[in-house]
């Protein structure tokens, strides 16, 4: 049997199901255990691998030609579900690290790897039954310290919910704190976008009744909220380091919103005045720029008005 095959059967023996347990999976396990066909299992090792460093590793040790086009793939379809298990644990040295931050990397928790050095020896067997025993405790624990990088936001309404720690996150709930207490009283948050989930907070019914409905959230922005009372949309990009509304932004999202029954409110939100000096240049016309530094100020690129969609009458 080859490190491949056996690699299949542990986890089958893990209780991975036939996609988490197929060839792709196996790859993935032989690189995270730092094995090759010639490697023991008793030598294996769980350091901290990006995405990248597990397809290098396909392709140098295990001489698999995978594309980095399936990047993806693999982070989605098997790192996930290896994450859920809690058979892997993602960024140990720093679970708050954004979904973009190019240091995201997994490792074989230490429980799972003292089962799998055992793989092929008589004592494997009792060494996967006490692991698996513990699984539901080893998941909640894995759990729980990523909950602790969480940022907790409270909605305009009080309703709470958290969003992953990092990354723009911080600079959303500012938006949803600061910016519509400020410049929203009374504001709905129809949508929230959270990197690590893409999708934390949907009020789709409500979007619909202002006449926009859609099938994909790839191209929403990052906040958007309603204010009843002037009847306005406000769609808000959060550019703590890329994507405020530029001109193509602008047109995208005039598009994806083009049957809103509501006025249309672009802004630009960024952490602080020098971050946003950065992308100035960029910003499009008749569009707001916000900073969560100086929370009580916004910046109005041109137009006859301030803050208000200029589809309404001057």
């Amino acid at each position: 049997m080859t490190r491949h095959e056996e690699a299949r059967k542990i986890l089958e023996a893990f209780g991975f199901d036939a996609k988490r347990s197929n060839d792709r999976s196996a790859r993935t396990l032989l690189a995270l255990a730092q094995l090759d066909e010639y490697g023991a299992w008793k030598n294996a090792q769980n350091p901290m691998m990006g995405v990248h460093h597990i397809l290098e590793w396909c392709r140098n040790r295990l001489d698999f030609p995978v594309k980095d086009g399936t990047r993806e793939t693999y982070r989605r379809q098997t790192l996930h579900q290896f994450i859920e298990a809690g058979f892997i644990i993602y960024n140990d040295d720093k679970p708050g690290r954004a979904t973009n931050d190019s240091g995201n990397n997994y490792r074989l928790t230490p429980e799972a790897l003292q089962v799998i050095h055992l793989f092929g020896t008589p004592a494997f067997d009792a060494a996967l039954a006490g692991y698996l025993a513990k699984v539901p405790g080893l998941i909640a624990k894995y759990r729980a310290e990523r909950d602790l990088t969480r940022i907790p936001v409270t909605l305009p309404g009080g309703k709470q919910l958290t969003i992953g720690g990092g990354g723009q996150n911080v600079l959303i709930e500012q938006m949803v704190r600061d910016f519509c207490g400020y410049f929203v009283p009374g504001g709905e948050v129809i949508y929230i976008g959270d990197a690590d989930s893409k999708l934390m907070h949907f009020e789709e019914k409500k979007l619909a009744s202002l006449g926009v409905t859609v099938n994909t959230h790839g191209k929403f922005p990052d906040l958007v909220v309603y204010q009843p009372d002037k009847n306005w949309l406000f769609l808000m990009e959060a550019a703590s380091s890329h994507g405020p509304v530029d001109a193509k932004r602008h047109g995208e999202l005039a598009t994806l919103f083009a049957g809103s029954t509501a006025g249309l409110v672009y802004v630009s939100c960024f952490p602080d005045r020098a971050t946003m000096r950065k992308f100035l240049a960029d910003l499009a016309w008749e569009t707001e720029a916000w900073c969560a530094s100086d929370p009580t100020h916004m910046i109005h690129l041109n137009g006859e008005r301030f803050l208000g969609p200029y589809t309404d009458a001057k």
